[in-house]
C-alpha cells in the first residue's frame, strides 16, 4: 500500500474516463482541482455528497476549480446517477482501482465484523502547482462541502 498522501505532497498524476465521454488527464489541468472519492453511485451518503458539490458548482466554476468525483462504478452507472440527481460535477470511473490506490483510498474496511476492501470516502483539494493543499479522510458527508469551500477560499485568498 502506498504511503498516505497529505498536505504539501505532490498529487499523483492520472488519466481517467469520465461521464459525458470525457477523459481527464491531470497533466493538462492547470488550475486547482478537487478529487473526491466515494464508495458507490446512488447510495445515501454518496448521493448527498454529490448533490452538495453540485449545489455549489457556481462557486467552484467562478473560481476555476475543477471537481471530479471518483468511484469504481462504470461510466453507464455514472450517467444514470448524474441524470437521476441532476448532478453538475464530473464523475470518473476507476474500475481497475488504479487511481484509488495511487491516492491510498482503497483500504480494508469492516462491517458487522466482516472485513472487505473498499473506497474510503476522501477528498483532496489540489493547488494549481499539483500540491495537495488539504486532504480529508474518512469523510462525514454532513457539512463536508462547506468545509471544502472554506479551505478553497483560504487557498485562493478570497473571502
Amino acid at each position: 500500500m502506498p504511503e498516505l498522501l497529505s498536505t504539501n505532497d505532490l498529487a499523483p498524476k492520472f488519466s481517467i474516463k469520465c461521464d459525458g465521454n470525457r477523459n481527464i488527464d491531470t497533466n493538462t489541468i492547470n488550475n486547482p482541482y478537487i478529487i473526491y472519492f466515494y464508495p458507490k453511485d446512488d447510495t445515501p451518503g454518496c448521493t448527498i455528497e454529490a448533490i452538495d458539490f453540485s449545489s455549489n458548482i457556481d462557486f467552484f466554476n467562478t473560481n476555476n476549480i475543477t471537481i471530479i468525483g471518483i468511484s469504481k462504478d462504470t461510466i453507464e452507472k455514472h450517467e444514470k446517477f448524474k441524470s437521476k440527481h441532476n448532478l453538475k460535477v464530473l464523475l470518473g470511473s476507476d474500475i481497475s482501482g488504479a487511481v484509488c490506490e495511487k491516492f491510498g483510498v482503497w483500504v480494508e474496511k469492516s462491517m458487522y465484523g466482516k472485513k472487505y476492501m473498499g473506497i474510503e470516502r476522501s477528498t483532496f483539494l489540489i493547488n494549481s502547482d499539483n500540491t495537495i493543499y488539504k486532504d480529508w479522510r474518512k469523510v462525514k458527508v454532513k457539512g463536508h462541502v462547506e468545509e471544502v469551500i472554506k479551505f478553497s477560499k483560504e487557498m485562493l485568498n478570497i473571502s
